[in-house]
């Protein structure tokens, strides 16, 4: 008793607050301060900018690609303050949707926008951008364009691979409301122009940009990469994106879309040969872009043809400068558009790099085998799934393309599809 005395108040206020505890069943050893139900000192300013919410994970300010299956396999949507790097399809059809995926997203939740090409005028890209899927009229069509590519669900069973049943499915949502966070797209038809004059938005066509009696400093820099940078900054800085200055308005988001980068448009020749003479221009420019989204509220996606570069080095090292790193193989052209286990898709999405965001390690995706298709008006990512047996239709020759397309999915199936093993299906 003697010790409790001598504790004074602390001890009775640790006696309450175990009182209080035991009532309630909770236990007394919290944090002191406000209650987890009322530390939204800092939330409310993350939620209020529309087109925006919290990641669950790490507390980071979330936007939508603009595709939602892709927002998932992201660990809810894009980062802000992180540069997406799309490498681009062979004939770039696919990865310039995603990119009109990105920016008509941020017309529909009103955020300012800055586009950035080598080869196509900023303003006639954004015509090209697809109509939203807003209200409830649109879902009959939304479903329509789904649901007539899906299988009966009494032969599901049967045509689904027993290792891909355990696993879980890919969301399937439909339309959305303005307000909720991302939404679908109509490929088939082009955004409404009273939406394009009423958002804010910024163009940086490089050949307007650049004169040719210009006279260039030695510099690191292809000049191209210097006026973009420069372009970027004034924006961040001029409109208070960087928080320096506080936006006159209510805070927004500031989407960067750059076309093509790394290109021979842009002055680069990393495209061209193997070691080019500003080989470390892009990687340098990458560098300076990351540190002004780090400070600024502000989200990049950037497509690059990373197949044309010749040197593997700079490709690794372009993706450790990237936050998020997104693969489009297309199988227009190759071997794979007549294969018959390829036959429901038109390409393979690779999800090469997720960003270590508040976290000592990234996330990983367990889910390593995604196909993409374009339907009538939308585009959708899903799992791979093998054919059932095709004996009665398919050749011997046929089988064994098969079996070596099989073995590049996973271990799982090379081993079954490969027929060298016990177990032969």
């Amino acid at each position: 008793m003697a010790a409790v005395a001598t504790c004074g108040g602390d001890a009775g206020s640790a006696g309450s607050a175990v009182a209080t505890g035991s009532k309630s069943n909770v236990t007394s050893f919290q944090r002191r301060g406000p209650r987890a139900s009322g530390t939204n000192d800092s939330g409310p300013r993350l939620v209020s900018i529309t087109g925006t919410r919290p990641s669950v994970r790490n507390g980071q300010l979330l936007v939508s690609t603009g595709l939602p299956a892709l927002d998932q396999l992201l660990g809810g949507g894009l980062a802000v303050g992180t540069v997406l790097l799309i490498e681009e399809d062979k004939y770039n059809i696919y990865s310039s949707l995603l990119f009109k995926y990105f920016l008509a997203e941020g017309i529909v939740n009103g955020h300012t926008l800055l586009v950035a090409s080598a080869n196509e005028d900023p303003a006639n890209i954004l015509q090209e951008l697809p109509a939203p899927l807003l209200d409830d009229n649109c879902k009959k069509e939304f479903d329509e364009d789904v649901y007539n590519h899906k299988t009966p669900e009494s032969n599901i069973k049967m045509k689904i691979a027993w290792r891909y049943q355990l696993l879980p499915k890919m969301e399937q949502i439909g339309p959305v409301s303005s307000s909720r966070f991302g939404h679908y797209y109509d490929a088939s038809k082009r955004i409404p122009q009273e939406l394009i004059e009423a958002s804010k938005w910024h163009g940086f066509f490089l050949p307007e940009k650049i004169s040719s009696t210009l006279k260039v400093e030695p510099c690191s820099l292809t000049h191209g990469y210097i006026k973009l940078l420069q372009f970027i900054q004034n924006i961040i800085y001029e409109e208070g994106f960087d928080g320096s200055n506080p936006q006159k308005k209510q805070k927004n988001i500031l989407r960067i879309g750059i076309q093509n980068l790394g290109s021979p448009l842009w002055g680069d020749d990393i495209c061209c040969t193997e070691n080019g003479d500003s080989s470390h221009s892009l990687t340098k420019f990458l560098y300076v872009l990351r540190g002004l989204l780090r400070t600024s509220l502000s989200v990049c996606i950037i497509t690059m043809p990373t197949h044309l570069i010749q040197n593997k080095a700079v490709i690794a090292h372009i993706t450790n400068l990237s936050d998020i790193v997104v693969g489009l193989e297309s199988f227009i052209g190759s071997e794979r558009e007549t294969n018959p286990l390829y036959k429901d898709y038109h390409g393979l999405i690779h999800i090469r790099q997720i960003p270590r965001l508040n976290n000592l390690v990234c996330d990983e995706s367990d889910v390593k085998d995604l196909g993409f298709k374009l339907k009538r008006k939308l585009f959708t990512i899903e799992r791979l799934h093998l054919p059932p047996d095709l004996s009665d239709t398919v050749s011997r020759s046929s089988k064994q393309d098969l079996a070596e397309s099989a073995k590049r999915l996973g271990p799982g199936c090379g081993m079954m599809a490969g027929g060298k093993k016990h177990l032969d299906f």
